[in-house]
């Protein structure tokens, strides 16, 4: 990018939020979170929310307090109130809103995110996008060490999301993303899913903004999508459906 488009783009905001939730994961974490804030510079603040509930039980919790100690931009979170997936991400939203975060950064632990892909996010964004998503489906985007299942239920899940809601995301489940504080405050008081779909409906929500996209690669899965979220994800999708039916569904 030359220095003449560079001057165009908006600046990098104040203070960047980056929302983590973290469970089990001894044995990367403390490389994870070197490596994440290592792609976040040029901000004046950084603040690295790592959630952490009952789930984890292999000492993760104890490192990150450890780590803490010397990197004041990490910020652990022990919310043993967390019943799902969906509050562990709520709660490092609020945080991250609560701390005047300007933009707000999701991305999960355990390298299924690579952190080498965090700058395209900022770039992006500098644009003028209120939010960019990751995408695993378009040119660049790719899935490694990851099953069959599971690529065919990311993918199925953006087809029908496209095909039922009317969306244009060409990735509607990926859980990689970068909000501006104002787009995911109204978003976060639509949701409803208590599973991974909740992921398929805050993009859905954020429609109405100025949306982009950035590929990425994706390794490994991270949350089993066993058959109640398959339930929770039919649900809500059929919810959102009769919604866009009847025109109450917040899109532009």
């Amino acid at each position: 990018m030359d220095n003449e488009t560079n001057a165009l783009l908006d600046p990098l905001p104040r203070h960047l939020g980056i929302v983590c939730p973290m469970a089990n994961e001894l044995q990367t974490a403390e490389r994870f979170v070197t490596e994440v804030l290592a792609r976040c510079g040029g901000f004046e603040k950084v603040s690295f929310f790592a959630v952490l509930d009952n789930v984890s039980r292999d000492g993760t919790r104890a490192l990150l307090d450890k780590l803490a100690a010397s990197e004041p931009r990490l910020q652990p979170i022990w919310a043993p109130e967390n019943r799902c997936v969906v509050d562990a991400y709520v709660r490092g939203y609020r945080a991250a809103l609560d701390a005047g975060c300007d933009w707000i950064l999701e991305i999960d632990a355990g390298f299924s995110h690579q952190p080498s892909d965090i700058p395209p996010f900022f770039e992006k964004m500098r644009e003028g996008y209120d939010c960019v998503f990751a995408t695993r489906f378009r040119l660049g985007g790719r899935i490694e060490d990851s099953s069959f299942k599971r690529y065919l239920v990311s993918l199925g899940g953006t087809i029908l999301a496209r095909l039922l809601l009317g969306t244009r995301l060409s990735d509607m489940t990926s859980g990689f993303e970068l909000f501006r504080a104002p787009a995911l405050t109204a978003a976060m008081g639509f949701i409803q899913s208590r599973g991974p779909f909740f992921q398929t409906e805050i993009k859905t929500y954020c429609h109405r903004y100025r949306i982009a996209e950035v590929p990425i690669l994706y390794k490994s899965a991270s949350h089993n999508v066993n058959n109640a979220s398959l339930k929770d994800a039919f649900a809500n999708l059929g919810r959102l459906f009769r919604l866009r039916l009847s025109g109450d569904l917040p899109l532009s």
